[in-house]
């Protein structure tokens, strides 16, 4: 099966042919002009599948490297938190956070000489944790539950609401993870191409753990045994209007897709508080296009106050984590080709991640 052959779904172009376009959509995964970079990958898959392989998908989980075969770049796990002792200088960062917290970064960290493959450091990360942590006590004052349905290791997808303008939420979730995990986990955000592209904010976000969405990435992390925080609504999450606050907009899909492949559970979660933080009245989308920007928002302060009216609302977070959805044990790999099963499925997590926030909010 050829890149072009792959399933898509139909758009019907004015003339009345349907056009193709990725299953993916256009956020997070698709990229903004040129090559998809997976594709070559891909393609090379779809040899091994004709010199004998029954599918390219099963091609493509025989290839990707298990966790018991892991390559030398690949994260090792994080001891338990009895196991950890603490470093001269995580002592001196538990003096500003408390000595739980700095042990959790230390089980993290411990092991990560320089740089992930994905760009992680953990002087990095190091450094910004404290100012992390006093948002996430101190400012969002932030309560949580049902950690008990968080994967212990292996390969997860977090899957969440978004909005806020800001990725605060994003933020405050993978701390919670990390903070509520035994051994602890850092959840590897995906992040939107566009904030890829912003200079300094690309390279913050590599250093404290976040990775930019292309197939690639998100299939790499799974293969890695990683958990993985994903936003499904993309930009529309975040530019939704006050009208339509905690109403989940359309998902794209293509997180059902890798978790088929990967064999891995996904995790609903809530994030109340985070379409509080900047409620947008209007959405000025035609500015927005002409700028190249993915939204041009009217909220209460913005753009009254200048770039201080982005600024979040010190709301109270809820996060709420839901039983993990195990598609892989009812779904053969090959259903991650069959578009109309993954839109079904996709539509049933966001059924999943809709019933807990309307029962947390």
């Amino acid at each position: 099966m050829s890149a072009d052959e792959r399933p898509r779904d139909g758009v019907e172009e004015p003339g009345g042919a349907p056009a193709a376009r990725p299953l993916l959509g256009s956020d997070p995964f698709a990229e903004a002009g040129g090559p998809d970079p997976l594709d070559a990958w891909l393609d090379a898959l779809d040899q091994l599948a004709a010199r004998g392989r029954t599918t390219a998908a099963e091609a493509a989980e025989a290839s990707l490297p298990r966790r018991e075969n892991r390559t030398a770049a690949a994260p090792e796990p994080a001891p338990r938190l009895a196991e950890v002792e603490l470093s001269p200088e995580l002592r001196r960062l538990s003096r500003l956070v408390g000595e739980e917290p700095a042990r959790r970064l230390s089980a993290l960290l411990g092991r990560l000489e320089g740089y992930d493959r994905f760009g992680l450091s953990r002087p990095a990360v190091q450094q910004a944790f404290p100012l992390f942590y006093a948002l996430y006590r101190l400012y969002f004052r932030v309560r949580s539950s049902g950690h008990e349905h968080i994967p212990a290791d292996g390969p997860a997808l977090l899957v969440a609401n978004h909005g806020g303008l800001l990725p605060f939420d994003g933020a405050m979730a993978v701390l919670d993870v990390l903070l509520h995990t035994d051994p602890p986990r850092l959840p590897r955000a995906i992040v939107d191409r566009w904030a890829g592209s912003l200079p300094f904010v690309n390279v913050f976000f590599a250093r404290v753990g976040q990775v930019v969405g292309t197939h690639e990435n998100l299939a790499r992390l799974l293969a890695d045994g990683e958990s993985v925080l994903v936003f499904p609504e993309g930009v529309e999450g975040i530019r939704k209007p006050i009208t339509q606050r905690y109403r989940l907009q359309r998902f794209h899909v293509g997180f059902v897709e890798h978790a088929l492949r990967a064999r891995a559970p996904i995790v609903p979660m809530a994030i109340v508080g985070s379409d509080d933080q900047a409620p947008v009245l209007f959405d000025l989308k035609p500015i927005a296009r002409l700028l190249g920007l993915p939204t041009v928002p009217i909220t209460p302060t913005f753009p009254w106050f200048g770039p201080l009216g982005l600024l979040p609302y010190p709301v109270r977070y809820r996060i709420v984590y839901g039983e993990p959805i195990r598609f892989h044990e009812r779904f053969a790999v090959r259903a991650a080709e069959d578009p109309a099963v993954v839109r079904a499925l996709a539509g049933q997590v966001r059924r999943a991640v809709q019933g807990l926030i309307d029962k947390s909010r």
